[in-house]
């Protein structure tokens, strides 16, 4: 990446002003009976003549507001929709003359068979930048936001990770970041019910106004509420794997004509097993001269606080002043590893097999804070934000690890040590953001300063004959320092049959790494501008199509850079790199919707040389470490098709295929650094299906089906994986409380195999984490419980590399 040093004023740009021109506005206002506004309803212009073709889309804001730019003087039939509520259409003689008078939606429910009730079924909907699966009221409003998430349209679950299209993904609750680690954000989303969440919004290739680091974006939209009162649950839930596993928790939420208050409190005290089968062929000249199998078993007990605090205060009607914050606090998290290791063909330097026994203690903090205060400008949908947020995260792990060696059943040697590690992050960000109907277009800018302070220490102690001496060739301490300026704008534009999106991002970023025992500092400093573009024309018949491209950074995360060596054994450990260079990515997709139903989407990306966890095995020092290094390259393409139905008035389906292809390219740091390249091409199908199960609505149930062919992650493979799941709700007390009932994994084939074999490498490891289970599940309300959260969360993208 080229160094470029960075103009003081180059934020400048973003925000110059653009001349006006002669344009015709639309504007109006939602609300229900009660004079009150909602928000998120969906307002769609079609042409007068047959009332079925669109014109221009549009969303209310949180006062219920919408506008429309740039109408030609024309009639028109404005149609209003909102989840609950009844259609409203009217039709508009002269849009560039007459003013609208709010808009009074009635609510509704369906007529399911006898009996109405309220239920829907999921949707998918394809907008110019993203794709929206909506599952408000649904039967997947029964689980929690990881399950359906799990659900969401191209979302795969590989190694307890969410992914999209063989990457990482960005976690937002309304357009808010959710930065916390894998498993600290699978805890938050496992404790964070289905029932508040609306939609979920693929964005492959997110927009100039999000952060240019990073993959795909699955942003949680949570429901509304627009009626005063309080409400609150009480809820628990009982899962047996091969151990019993507990969650208790309680939310709570109070509305008022000033204040927006949600706070929640979750309690998840669990026995994890985790057994994985290993092997390693070391070889000499093609010939295998050793051949390790491996039998590992790990124990972790934990005890996780997470707490959520959310408040919004209304000083007026054009400000707010909002203040968030989420902690999660995990004390005394303990890891019992037991490893035998079965030596064949061995050399006469190695045992017959050795047993490792080990264990880790770590205590792990992580509070983060936003303040934002927001003015709502005169021009509908115009507004001003500034935020501020501060994230504390601090892990301290202590490791002792002890090795005994055996020949003939008889010990041979043992090898004994211990490390006490430590790291404390803080994070510092400032953003200010403007939005503006301008020209005929809707436009965005703004401006973010992100400063982060790492410092990571190991300190490395051998054990002999029960007396321990400091090992300073494997101690060390790391001091990371991170400065990255942005700033960014995007136009938007919207004519009869076209929609264009277009942004320009700009970020600065300058860092620091010091390695004391290495003495060893790496400066950096670079500038890169990051574009996106995304064009809509809308074809007759809910026919479209979409092409988009963006150009995006991948930045390793702070672990990764942290040079430090964490031991399963002597033979075996983890190593980070502080050379890891950031790399940049070019993103194309193309869609065609039919009918507004079918989805077929083209993709085509190139990561470059992101960062990646490989793993080498040394057939002379017969050892294998994973290492953080940039491959050399890494491509992919693929085709997706999904379309969802109702089979019948009690079942809805929804499919989701793809047919892909990956590649990537690293240097093979054991074989002479030559160049390998691991391909495949593959199929991943999903099939979800929801029903209505009794007349009156209270018990409904789901079932769905995934199958992956094949998968890469480095230089391993794996093999083919499916995963069968179903489960039950069931409403008690006219919605009162609820009782679920849930099956994960019947078949017990989520599980696979992952190998690694080319050139002189060839291992492999089949890891067995809980992911068949079955779980209960009760929850309780009280207060005017039938209210709609308004839940969000945090935002910081530095915080996703913790």
């Amino acid at each position: 990446m080229q160094k470029t040093y960075l103009p003081p004023a180059f934020l400048l740009f973003f925000l110059l002003p653009f001349s006006g021109i002669a344009q015709h506005n639309l504007d109006g206002r939602i609300i229900d009976s009660n004079n009150d506004p909602i928000a998120f309803a969906n307002v769609i212009l079609l042409s007068a003549k047959d009332s079925t073709t669109v014109y221009k889309g549009a969303v209310s804001t949180e006062n219920g507001e919408f506008r429309f730019t740039n109408i030609e003087e024309k009639p028109y039939v404005i149609k209003v929709s909102f989840v609950g509520y009844k259609d409203y259409l009217a039709l508009i003689e002269d849009p560039t003359k007459e003013k609208l008078s709010p808009v009074v939606l009635k609510e509704s429910s369906e007529d399911l068979g006898e009996v109405s009730i309220n239920y829907k079924k999921p949707t998918v909907r394809k907008q110019v930048d993203r794709l929206v699966f909506t599952v408000e009221n649904s039967s997947l409003s029964s689980g929690s936001t990881w399950e359906i998430l799990k659900k969401t349209p191209g979302v795969i679950v590989a190694n307890n990770s969410l992914q999209v299209r063989n990457q990482g993904v960005q976690v937002y609750i309304n357009d808010r970041k959710v930065q916390l680690s894998s498993s600290e954000l699978q805890t938050l989303l496992e404790n964070y019910s289905g029932e508040n969440i609306r939609s979920v919004e693929v964005i492959t290739n997110p927009p100039a106004r999000y952060d240019a680091e990073g993959g795909a974006i699955l942003n949680i939209v949570t429901s509304k509420t627009i009626i005063p009162g309080y409400k609150g649950n009480v809820n628990g839930a009982y899962t047996q794997a091969i151990y019993p596993k507990y969650t208790l928790g309680t939310s709570h939420y109070l509305k008022n004509e000033k204040l927006n208050l949600f706070a929640n409190y979750s309690f998840s005290p669990r026995k994890e097993f985790k057994d994985d089968d290993s092997y390693i062929n070391f070889r000499n000249a093609g010939n295998v001269i050793s051949r390790w199998e491996t039998d590992f078993d790990r124990t972790t007990e934990s005890n996780a606080h997470n707490a959520n605090l959310i408040l919004d205060y209304d000083l007026d009607n054009k400000n707010r002043l909002s203040f968030s914050t989420y902690t999660t606090f995990s004390p005394d998290r303990t890891f019992n590893n037991v490893v035998l290791t079965n030596i064949e063909d061995q050399l006469p330097s190695t045992p017959d097999y050795f047993i490792t026994n080990s264990g880790l203690e770590e205590d792990v903090k992580n509070i983060a804070m936003d303040l934002e205060f927001r003015h709502q400008l005169n021009d509908v949908g115009a507004q001003i934000s500034a935020k501020g947020h501060y994230t504390r995260f601090d892990k301290d792990r202590m490791q002792d690890v002890k090795t005994t060696n055996f020949d003939g059943g008889n010990t041979s040697s043992v090898n004994e040590f211990y490390t006490t590690a430590a790291q404390n992050i803080n994070i510092y960000v400032g953003q200010l953001d403007y939005v503006t109907p301008l020209a005929g277009t809707n436009f965005e800018t703004g401006i973010k300063a992100s400063v982060i302070d790492s410092e990571s220490g190991i300190d490395f102690f051998d054990v002999e004959n029960g007396s321990s001496q400091p090992n300073t060739a494997l101690s060390d301490n790391f001091l990371y320092d991170e400065n990255i300026f942005a700033g960014y704008l995007s136009l938007t534009k919207d004519w009869e049959k076209w929609s264009i999106k277009v942004g320009l991002r700009g970020e600065y970023t300058d860092r620091t790494g010091e390695s004391e025992s290495m003495e060893q500092i790496d400066d950096r400093e670079y500038f890169e501008l990051f574009p996106t573009f995304f064009l809509q024309h809308m074809l007759s018949g809910g026919n479209s199509l979409t092409l988009d491209y963006s150009r995006r950074i991948a930045r390793p995360r702070y672990e990764s850079l942290n040079p430090f060596r964490y031991f399963l054994n002597e033979y075996d450990y983890n190593s980070g790199n502080p050379n890891l260079r950031a790399a940049i990515s070019h993103n194309f997709n193309l869609n065609f919707t039919l009918k507004n139903e079918y989805f077929f989407d083209l993709y085509y990306r190139d990561n470059g040389g992101r960062p990646q966890t490989l793993s080498f095995q040394d057939n002379r020092a017969l050892t294998i470490r994973r290492v953080s290094v940039n491959l050399l390259d890494s491509k992919s393409y693929g085709l997706d098709i999904s379309h969802g139905r109702s089979l019948a008035n009690w079942w809805y389906a929804y499919a989701y295929v793809s047919f892909f292809h990956e590649e990537e390219t690293f240097l093979a740091l054991e074989s002479n650094n030559a160049e390998v390249t691991n391909d495949i091409d593959a199929f991943y199908g999903t099939i979800y299906n929801s029903f209505v199960l009794s007349k009156d609505g209270t018990l409904s149930g789901d079932l769905s089906l995934t199958y992956v062919s094949d998968w890469i992650t480095g230089s391993y493979n794996f093999e083919p994986m499916t995963t069968l799941s179903f489960g039950f709700r069931k409403s008690l007390w006219n919605n009162r409380a609820e009782v679920t009932l849930h099956f994960e994994d019947v078949l017990d084939e989520t599980n696979t195999w992952l190998r690694s074999n080319y050139l002189n490498q060839d291992n492999g490891f089949y890891a067995k984490p809980e992911n068949r289970f079955v779980r209960v599940g009760f929850k309780y309300n009280f207060g005017n419980f039938r209210l709609q959260d308004n839940e969000r969360s945090i935002e910081a993208a530095e915080r996703e590399r913790l």
